[in-house]
Parts: structure tokens; C-alpha cells; sequence
């Protein structure tokens, strides 16, 4: 996988954590999928950083996006 499909996968599964903890505070549970998938969000996004020469600037990352979904769409 490309940097940019690391990122573009991090920063998706960060959603999905965030989502979870909420439901899980909303319901009065513990969060335990929202842990897992912040835990894996993080890991992807740390890995991500690490392949692209110099790191990403908050400014490249709607590239990136953008340039992963076109390859998907492609």
C-alpha cells in the first residue's frame, strides 16, 4: 500500500472510533471497539507518516484524498 491509501485507511478508521466511543458513552458501555480502532487508526497513520519521505504537512492531506479516491474510481 501506498502512503497515501495509509493515510486515506487511518484517517477512515479514526471516523469509525470515533463513532463507536460515542455509542458507547451514549449507551453507558464500555469502549472496547472504539479503543481497538483508535489503537489500529493510530498505528496506520504512524506507519503512513513514516513511507512518505518528509512526513505529511496538513496541507497534503486533501490530496492524498482525493487522490486515493480517484485511483478507486479509476
Amino acid at each position: 500500500m501506498t502512503p497515501d491509501q495509509l493515510l486515506v485507511l487511518g484517517l477512515f478508521l479514526a471516523c469509525c472510533a470515533v463513532l463507536a466511543l460515542f455509542s458507547a458513552y451514549a449507551d453507558s458501555r464500555r469502549p472496547y471497539v472504539g479503543s481497538v480502532l483508535a489503537l489500529a487508526s493510530l498505528a496506520v497513520l504512524l506507519h503512513g507518516n513514516t513511507r512518505q519521505p518528509g512526513g505529511y504537512d496538513p496541507r497534503d492531506v486533501p490530496d492524498a484524498v482525493y487522490g486515493v479516491i480517484a485511483d478507486v474510481v479509476r
